[in-house]
């Protein structure tokens, strides 16, 4: 997406909760009901009957954040591994069966979790809890699979990082950025982590991990959540607890002054990361304007107001009115265990460089922090919030991660009914305010891509010269 307001890492932000509104307006059906199993699987229903499709997912407590220096990428590399079979289902057959019975099915490992997922008609959900309680505490990772899968995401972490400038740039901006917190550690794992793994270190992350107490099942589709928590008990019920193990929070020590970092890789044009330091959603009462939980929203707010489409203002000064960006855009994940990151990002218009692109997002950055954003300014992003695209808000795939994202990072799934009335309530002061607090070189890491040559050729030179290299 142009704006860079969501992604997977992925789904957050204004798109995302766009599709918030319809799962809890009501408009796609009754709302979510919660059961706990004796052996502390979580479970969460949503029935929504306009189709006949149901969608499964299974959450787990466990990402890149629960890594440390020298196993990063364990919990990816797992992913993978959870396709190669149980001594019921061998190597191929979970696929083999999701598709012979007309069903799709994927995996995707982020920060804070990974999830597993089927989509169905509806009369196959047992297919779907008998494969997932199967692999969730018998997976039998065998070394020859595990040797020939360490290759392929190693090749995955060639191709869509290290060969890919503007991922690393992104990964450089996040490992300077963040100096204790986990957020440092790439989900893929650093090569030279990759490289060291062993069959041995992935078979303990598994039976720390995958245990039904560090789980959350999601069901949104044509059912019955009666019936459904019954097939749970039958399939998920058996298996041993195992022991919840809470994530060690390594908070982010303080930074004093701003980092700068430069990446030198061939590519085609430089571009530049800025990224700010914020707070996350928790778990805050509502009716206490001094706890601070409305400062997220505000956030939001702000993104929407220098990202959000072709009227804001990065889009109406930078690319357009001044034309010194040929993009920009704003990322801002609200949703994650630990606090996270504000991020601008841009690539300098043809006859412009890097730095007049910073100072050109410096001077917005100073233009809220020092005037009030306009009433119909602020009224056109809570106008975005309260519409979007009816396809998307109906989406039972998008309903079932709304609620699988916001438990296993901590929160409450319920917390999603609060967010079209937050967003409503937020004020032009508390936009200044967070701007104030928040977008502030104590806070701030700038990282510039500075292009090399490109197959042997000189990459584009935005500046209007005869394409030096700087």
């Amino acid at each position: 997406m142009k704006s860079k307001r969501s992604g997977i890492q992925l789904t957050s932000g204004i798109i995302l909760f766009l599709l918030w509104i319809g799962f809890f307006s009501g408009s796609a059906g009754a709302a979510g009901k919660e059961y706990a199993l004796d052996n502390g699987l979580k479970l969460i229903v949503k029935e929504d009957h306009r189709a006949p499709v149901v969608v499964s997912q299974v959450w787990y407590k466990v990402g890149s954040s629960y890594e440390h220096d020298g196993i990063t990428g364990l919990s990816h590399v797992l992913e993978h591994m959870m396709f190669k079979g149980t001594k019921n289902h061998p190597a191929g057959e979970f696929s083999r069966i999701i598709s012979a019975n007309g069903g799709s099915e994927n995996a995707f490992t982020g920060m804070d979790y990974t999830a597993y997922f089927q989509t169905l008609e509806k009369s196959r959900l047992a297919i779907s809890f008998e494969l997932e309680a199967d692999r969730m505490r018998n997976l039998l990772l065998p070394a020859d699979e595990f040797a020939r899968e360490i290759e392929v995401v190693k090749e995955e972490r060639r191709m869509r990082t290290e060969d890919d400038p503007e991922s690393y740039t992104q990964e450089v901006a996040m490992a300077t950025a963040f100096q204790t917190s986990p957020y440092r550690h790439p989900i893929i794992g650093w090569m030279n982590d990759l490289e060291a793994m062993t069959i041995d270190s992935l078979h303990d992350w598994y039976q720390h991990w995958y245990a039904p107490a560090n789980a959350t099942v999601v069901v949104v589709g044509d059912v019955d959540a009666e019936v459904v928590y019954q097939l749970a008990i039958r399939y998920f019920g058996p298996l041993p607890a195992g022991k919840p193990v809470p994530a060690a929070n390594r908070s982010e020590t303080e930074q004093r002054g701003l980092k700068r970092a430069k990446v030198k890789r061939p590519a085609e044009l430089p571009s530049l990361l800025m990224l700010y330091k914020t707070p996350v959603l928790r778990n805050h009462p509502v009716d206490d304007s001094n706890t601070g939980d409305w400062e997220p929203y505000a956030l939001e707010v702000l993104a929407g107001i220098l990202d959000g489409g072709n009227s804001a203002r990065f889009a109406s000064r930078l690319i357009r009115g001044k034309e010194i960006a040929a993009s920009a855009g704003v990322s801002y994940n609200l949703i994650s265990r630990m606090d996270n990151a504000l991020t601008l990002s841009g690539t300098p218009a043809q006859g412009h460089t890097v730095a007049d692109l910073e100072r050109a997002m410096l001077d917005e950055i100073v233009d809220i922090q020092t005037s009030l954003v306009a009433d119909s300014e602020l009224e056109r992003v809570k106008a975005q919030v309260v519409s979007g695209d009816v396809y998307e808000r109906d989406s039972v795939f998008y309903q079932a991660m709304v609620i699988g994202m916001l438990e296993t990072v901590g929160l409450s799934w319920r917390l999603a009914d609060e967010y079209v009335e937050r967003i409503s309530a937020i004020s032009p002061e508390q936009v200044r305010q967070v701007a104030r607090k928040y977008l502030v070189d104590d806070y701030l890491t700038i990282t510039e891509l500075e292009p090399l040559p490109l197959d042997g050729h000189a990459p584009q030179d935005t500046t209007g010269g005869q394409g030096h290299v700087r």
